[in-house]
């Protein structure tokens, strides 16, 4: 299964290409417009969430509610660009344009951007910098979840500690009504109040948060992945499409940073076998994964977002043409999204796992796969 994106944050739309689906399965929009709508949720968003109600087009690849196994093209809409022809018009002339950016905002893209590709008007880098473009590499993790139903696979997603806040109510899958009901999607309601303070605060000072998140998902067959070559290794592609969210500035599978200070002893997963279970753990501090495959267990997969780069009290900076000091740029931002990066994570390594189920068992119809995927399971526990 291949993607590919594109679109600006302000221009016409959010395009996305997905190939190599299997035909028959069960596609509409509303399996895809619930997990926009979590995207666009959360304690501390800006008001370009109030201007953008997401929601996907099908343009190719599926018909009467299921896939053709051809590409399958989507769209969503940018509300917004009624505000922004003339800026983000692709004809030549009237430069500089409207809003144009010249000012660089640290820890943004701006200015490695902007020398990378010989842009003065900072704008035509930040526009497809923004995290803007995860809404349709969501919509493709819908799709990609929607895939992963049919062979078991569940997931979740949640917000561990963000404003110097941990949640002190441990993960429980009994609680997934609890994170989906919260504004900051934690299990701790005590912390989830500090929290809304703190955003409180920052907005009022001008600043933004940052945090760390999780996503789970249980029912995985064991050995998706492979040893056998780096770019195989299933941990090290799932750590290479988290890193791909804008923000994000660090990853784990499971406690990885803890157990790095541990003895051996207290970090590996003893094997235990029962007849009608075959092979499990008792303890799952590896994550759900070995050496590059799954376990069976769960996988557990942790992200550490950084706050925002765009500031309302702007740091110092340089205009690019001018070259002169300056204060960062203001473009229209979130005090902070660690909240919908929880949903963004669950949604983005829900593909990783779908490109692994297909690579595996292979399979031009839906239920070829799942045929094949029933017969490894029960070689799995007869092994």
């Amino acid at each position: 299964m291949r993607f590919l994106t594109a679109g600006e944050s302000h221009g016409p739309q959010l395009t996305g290409i997905v190939e190599g689906l299997p035909s028959q399965l069960p596609l509409t929009v509303e399996d895809i417009n619930p997990w926009l709508k979590k995207r666009q949720g959360g304690y501390g968003r800006g008001r370009r969430m109030v201007i953008e109600t997401d929601t996907v087009e099908f343009m190719s690849g599926v018909r009467a509610g299921r896939t053709t196994g051809a590409p399958v093209t989507l769209v969503i809409k940018n509300t917004d660009y009624r505000n922004w022809v003339e800026i983000m018009d692709p004809a030549p002339g009237n430069e500089p344009r409207k809003k144009a950016l010249t000012a660089a905002r640290p820890g943004h893209a701006d200015l490695a951007g902007g020398v990378k590709y010989g842009h003065k008007d900072l704008r035509d880098v930040l526009e497809r910098a923004s995290a803007r473009e995860t809404a349709m590499r969501v919509a493709i993790g819908a799709i990609a979840h929607k895939l992963l139903s049919f062979f078991g696979v569940e997931s979740a997603s949640f917000v561990d500690g963000m404003a110097g806040v941990w949640s002190e109510v441990p993960f429980d899958w009994g609680l997934k009504e609890r994170i989906e009901a919260s504004p900051v999607r934690m299990t701790d309601p005590q912390a989830e109040a500090e929290v809304i303070r703190r955003i409180d605060e920052a907005k009022a000072a001008g600043d933004t948060l940052g945090g760390i998140i999780e996503a789970r998902f249980k029912g995985l067959v064991m050995g998706l992945g492979s040893q056998m070559h780096w770019d195989r290794k299933l941990d090290g592609r799932i750590a290479q499409m988290v890193m791909s969210i804008p923000a994000i500035k660090g990853v784990e599978i499971g406690p990885g940073f803890s157990n790095a200070m541990k003895p051996g002893s207290q970090v590996h997963d003893p094997i235990y076998w029962e007849a009608s279970r075959g092979y499990y753990r008792r303890s799952n501090r590896s994550g759900g994964t070995e050496a590059g495959m799954t376990t069976g267990e769960e996988l557990v997969v942790r992200a550490a977002l950084k706050p925002i780069a765009t500031l309302m009290k702007p740091l110092p900076t340089v205009d690019v043409v001018t070259h002169q000091p300056a204060d960062a740029a203001r473009e229209r931002s979130d005090v902070t999204a660690v909240p919908a990066a929880s949903v963004i994570l669950e949604a983005l390594v829900g593909i990783v796992l779908a490109q692994a189920y297909l690579e595996k068992f292979g399979g031009d119809t839906l239920d070829e796969l799942i045929e094949r995927v029933e017969r490894y399971k029960q070689r799995v526990l007869a092994y």
